[in-house]
């Protein structure tokens, strides 16, 4: 039977990396490989794995304004928190759901819980008596108000040719 070993020599060559270093980087990549088969590791962001959702945002650039719609399916307005600090808004808060249901004397409980967090820096200070927001059907749609000297400095460049 023949025997190998694990570390590579550092005088082998392979995949075009210096001394031996292909083959280690082959051997790391069939034990991680091996390891995630056999142990499947949730993702980051699924609603079991526990921790951090990081939610979907897009962002409108408007004349005189910038529109933040942030995806928030499940959660509830009251579990919501937004937050302004000189250029940066910070949208934050909970999602916890909670299920039951006994049909005869099968008994099902589940309950995820879960945090999130997202902020943007703006390109100037926000003042936040000109921030507006709303909630509706999982989205939420936070608008804030460009200074004036921000609109005023804004200038369209054409293309050419």
């Amino acid at each position: 039977m023949k025997r190998r070993s694990l570390l590579p020599s550092v005088f082998e060559s392979g995949a075009g990396l210096p001394g031996g270093f292909g083959s280690l980087r082959k051997e790391v990549d069939r034990l991680f490989e091996d390891f995630s088969r056999d142990f499947p590791m949730p993702s980051m962001f699924s609603s079991n794995a526990g921790s951090d959702h990081v939610p979907s945002m897009d962002v409108h650039d408007g004349e005189k304004d910038i529109t933040l719609n942030v995806e928030l399916p499940g959660v509830e307005e009251k579990d919501i928190d937004i937050s302004v600090a000189g250029q940066t808004v910070t949208i934050s808060g909970e999602k916890k759901s909670e299920s039951e249901k006994k049909d005869g004397e099968v008994y099902h409980s589940e309950r995820s819980y879960g945090s999130f967090r997202r902020s943007l820096q703006l390109p100037f200070n926000i003042d936040g008596e000109k921030v507006k927001a709303k909630f509706d059907k999982g989205v939420l749609a936070v608008t804030i108000a460009k200074p004036k000297e921000a609109v005023a400095s804004t200038k369209k460049i054409p293309i050419g040719k």
